[in-house]
């Protein structure tokens, strides 16, 4: 499923307007991205937890050259399921 499938979805199962769920399913993308940047972290019941990690510097390898090279220490965003998602799923 894609961003459009999804608003498209979002749309019939709230009974509004492709747009007004477009606007919905946005607000919510960016609120959460947002949210991220200002390494908050965004728990949502039954579903999971967006939050972000920490990734140390390290050394890696170029695959085509096989040459060393340093990987910077960076911030990554990560998804935790909850329980109900996962109970979902598996079924």
């Amino acid at each position: 499923m894609n961003k459009t499938e999804l608003i498209a979805e979002v749309a019939k199962k709230c009974g509004t307007s492709k747009k007004d769920a477009e606007k919905a399913v946005n607000a919510t993308v960016d609120t959460i991205a947002e949210a991220l940047c200002q390494n908050d972290k965004v728990q949502l019941v039954g579903f999971g937890v967006f939050e972000t990690k920490s990734r140390v510097a390290r050394m890696g390898r170029n695959p085509k050259t096989k040459e060393a090279i340093e990987i910077p220490a960076s911030t990554v965003p990560v998804f935790k399921a909850g329980k109900a998602l996962k109970d979902k799923v598996s079924k």
